[in-house]
């Protein structure tokens, strides 16, 4: 079953001679439950098609469906919504606020509406994370890893349909990087999650069920 159908999208930046196809005709479906990797150089667009599923941004042309919500005519309070109760995020520089709490950090997409978490999931999600020990700590106190780590945690704990994952191996080194890409997996493994990653790296992205390769907007394989 595909979570995720992208048809014919397109995004253009600039005009003329100056204009860059960041997308140019792409279309791709994501099956649920499964892990997908997407690979590609600097510019090859692959970062505008992450926007473009997560409701961040909006084609030029074509559509983005997601969980069965089409997001083409959405207006941005529906995308707001649409990010917060279908999309987990999982960005490169952590995006965590400073001055809340481990804990207060992985709940705090719960906190934006008003929800509170599955008890039960709670306690799962802080053990695969080994983050039970560190719940008063703030960011600052934490590794690089120890600061991707809760924010793998944050992106999971409201049971979203797709989490999207930009370079998230790509301010660690090589080990944390590994052991950040393991927990993800593992969460994929456990939880069912559908995980759309985005990489220039092609051996962390074998670790993926699926690979797709990205060139000068277009998809090659």
């Amino acid at each position: 079953m595909d979570i995720v159908t992208v048809h014919n999208l397109k995004k253009y930046f600039g005009k003329g001679e100056n204009q860059v196809k960041a997308l140019d005709g792409v279309d791709l479906t994501v099956e649920k439950g499964k892990f997908t990797a997407v690979i590609g150089a600097s510019g090859s667009g692959k970062t505008t098609l992450l926007n473009m599923i997560g409701g961040l941004d909006t084609p030029d042309e074509g559509e983005v469906v997601v969980d069965g919500v089409n997001l083409s005519g959405l207006k941005e309070k529906e995308l707001a919504v649409f990010r917060r109760s279908k999309v987990g995020f999982v960005y490169q520089n952590f995006n965590l606020v400073p001055t809340l709490t481990v804990k207060e950090n992985i709940l705090f997409p719960l906190s934006l509406s008003g929800s509170t978490p599955d008890p039960v999931f709670w306690e799962e999600i802080v053990e695969l994370l080994h983050l039970k020990e560190r719940m008063n700590a703030f960011p600052g106190q934490l590794s690089g890893g120890g600061q991707q780590r809760v924010a793998i945690a944050r992106a999971l704990i409201s049971k979203p349909a797709i989490v999207l994952a930009d370079e998230p191996t790509g301010n660690l080194d090589s080990r944390s990087g590994q052991n950040v890409l393991g927990l993800l997996k593992m969460s994929v493994e456990t939880y069912h999650q559908t995980l759309v990653m985005i990489t220039h790296n092609l051996e962390l992205a074998q670790m993926a069920d699926r690979v797709v390769r990205m060139e000068d907007g277009r998809i090659r394989g």
